[in-house]
C-alpha cells in the first residue's frame, strides 16, 4: 500500500518559482503566412430576351441556394415630394400578387425554408430569397411574381404607412440620425441623395395611386438583374427563370441623376440644449468605386479612422478618452461618394476632437505611415475581404458592386493583390489629394450653448 506524503507549503512554493521564469517569459507570436489572392468563383452570365441580366454561380458545400433580383430604381427615382415613396412600395410589393395573396407568399417561401425580403436603397431595389437547393426552380417563380404583377391592395396602405411613421418617430429621435440627414442634405442639395426624411404630412399623404404610379415608372427588366448563388441544378434553374421571366415588360433604361457634391470648411449645429454628448459628423465628397484609386483610399480609410486599430480611433478613443466608438467611412452610390468621420464625444471635448480629427488628417498628408503599421492594415483589410465573401450574400453582394459601377471580371480576383500593392507614400497621396480637410463640412448635434465657442475655429458657424 502506498502512502501520500503531504507537500510542505515551503517545498511547494520552491518548486513554483523554478517554473515562474519559464511561465512569465514572453513568446513572439509567429510571423504571419504569405497572404494568398482570394479565389473568386467564376459567374456565367446570360441575359433574357427582355433585356434583364441573369448571373449564376455555383458555390459552397451546403444544399442551399440565394436568389435576389436588384432592380436599378429607389429613391434616386424619387422628387422632393415623394421621400421614402420608393420605400413604400418596396413594402407593398409582398402584400399580394394576381394570383397570389401575401400570406400565400410567405407560406410558400416558408415551405422552401426561407422567406422573400425587399430592401430599398438609394439606388437599388432588392427581393431576396434563401432556400434549399430543390426548390430554386419554384423560388425564381416566386419573385418572378412578386416584381411582375404587384397587386397593390388597398386595405394594407394604412397598415404600412403607421409602420413607416414609427420609424421616421425612432429616426428624428436619434442624434446621430438628424446629423446624417443634415451632412447629407448639405452636400446634396436638391438631390434625391439629399433627402433623407418624409415629413410626417408627406408620408401619410401617399395613395395607392402613386405607389403603382412609381411601379409602373421604374420597374421593368432593362432594369434587372437576377443573381443566384448557391448549389442548384444550373439547367432547371436557368429553365425556369426564363420561363418566370420572359413575359415580364421591358421598362425604362435606369435613370442616370448623377450628383455634384458641394462642401465648404463649415459647422452645421443643430442645437440639442443639455445634451451630454455631441454627433459629429465630418467629412467632404471624394471618389467612387470606379476610379482606379479606391482601393487606395479604402486601404488610407482604414488606416486613418476605418478600423479598430486606426490612428484617429486610437487618438480619440484610447488615447484621449473623448468617444467610445467613432468611426471613418466611404459611403459610395452610383457614380459618387463621400468620406466621413463619425463620433459621439463628451460635449466637453467636442472642440478638442476636431482639433485631433484635423490633426490626424494633417500628419497622415505631412508623411507617410511605417510600413509595419502600412501592413497590418493591410493584413486587417485581406482577411476582413476573405470573411465577408465565404457566403452566398456575400458573394452577391460583391456582384452587385461590379455591375453598379461597372468593374472589370477581375476586381474580385485581384483586390487583395491590389491592397498589398499600395505603398506608404501611395496612402501619403492619397489622403493628401481625395481627404480634403479644407473643404470638410462639419455637422454637429449637441448643446449649441455648450459647444459654440470650442467649435468656432473650425470653420463657418451655422
Amino acid at each position: 500500500m502506498k502512502t501520500h506524503l503531504p507537500v510542505r507549503p515551503a517545498v511547494l512554493l520552491a518548486a513554483l518559482s523554478l517554473c515562474v521564469p519559464a511561465i512569465a517569459q514572453k513568446q513572439a507570436p509567429p510571423e504571419p503566412g504569405q497572404p494568398k489572392d482570394f479565389v473568386a468563383p467564376k459567374p456565367r452570365r446570360i441575359t433574357l430576351d427582355n433585356g434583364m441580366g441573369v448571373t449564376f454561380v455555383q458555390y459552397g458545400t451546403i444544399p442551399k441556394v440565394t436568389l435576389r433580383l436588384g432592380v436599378r430604381t429607389g429613391n434616386i427615382d424619387e422628387s422632393a415630394s415623394q421621400v421614402w415613396l420608393a420605400d413604400l412600395v418596396g413594402d407593398l410589393l409582398t402584400q399580394g400578387t394576381a394570383t397570389r395573396t401575401a400570406s400565400q407568399i410567405a407560406q410558400q417561401a416558408g415551405d422552401m425554408g426561407g422567406e422573400i425580403s425587399v430592401a430599398v436603397g438609394p439606388d437599388r431595389t432588392d427581393v431576396t430569397i434563401d432556400v434549399l437547393s430543390e426548390s430554386g426552380p419554384h423560388a425564381a417563380r416566386l419573385i418572378a411574381d412578386v416584381v411582375k404583377s404587384p397587386r397593390f391592395p388597398e386595405a394594407e396602405l394604412a397598415r404600412l404607412k403607421a409602420d413607416r411613421l414609427r420609424q421616421l418617430s425612432i429616426a428624428r429621435s436619434q442624434p446621430q440620425q438628424i446629423a446624417l440627414e443634415k451632412f447629407r442634405a448639405t452636400l446634396y442639395g436638391d438631390h434625391p441623395y439629399g433627402r433623407l426624411f418624409p415629413t410626417a404630412e408627406m408620408l401619410q399623404g401617399y395613395t395607392i395611386a402613386q405607389a403603382r404610379a412609381f411601379y409602373d415608372a421604374n420597374f421593368g427588366a432593362a432594369r434587372s438583374g437576377l443573381y443566384v448563388v448557391g448549389r442548384f441544378d444550373e439547367a432547371a434553374m436557368e429553365k425556369a427563370v426564363r420561363a418566370a421571366f420572359a413575359g415580364w415588360k421591358k421598362g425604362s433604361p435606369a435613370s442616370s441623376r448623377i450628383p455634384k457634391p458641394r462642401s465648404e470648411r463649415r459647422v452645421e449645429v443643430l442645437d440639442r440644449p443639455g445634451a451630454v454628448q455631441s454627433t459629429i459628423y465630418l467629412g467632404m465628397p471624394t471618389i467612387d468605386p470606379s476610379n482606379p484609386d479606391y482601393i487606395s483610399l479604402v486601404v488610407t480609410d482604414s488606416l486613418l479612422g476605418g478600423s479598430f486599430g486606426s490612428r484617429i480611433t486610437s487618438n480619440i478613443r484610447e488615447q484621449k478618452g473623448y468617444t467610445y466608438s467613432p468611426a471613418s467611412q466611404l459611403s459610395s452610390r452610383f457614380r459618387d461618394a463621400y468620406w466621413v468621420e463619425v463620433a459621439d464625444v463628451t460635449t466637453k471635448d467636442t472642440g478638442a476632437s476636431l482639433k485631433e480629427i484635423f490633426a490626424e488628417i494633417d500628419r497622415l498628408q505631412a508623411e507617410p505611415p511605417a510600413d509595419k503599421e502600412l501592413r497590418g492594415i493591410q493584413n486587417y483589410l485581406a482577411g476582413l475581404f476573405v470573411l465577408r465573401n465565404s457566403n452566398r450574400p456575400g458573394i452577391i453582394n460583391q456582384l452587385q458592386l461590379m455591375d453598379l459601377h461597372r468593374l472589370p471580371e477581375d476586381y474580385l480576383a485581384t483586390w487583395v493583390k491590389k491592397v498589398y500593392a499600395v505603398k506608404p507614400a501611395d496612402v501619403q497621396r492619397i489622403a493628401t489629394k481625395y481627404i480634403a480637410d479644407d473643404k470638410a463640412t462639419i455637422v454637429i448635434a449637441g448643446d449649441q450653448k455648450a459647444i459654440g465657442e470650442q467649435v468656432a475655429p473650425y470653420g463657418k458657424t451655422k
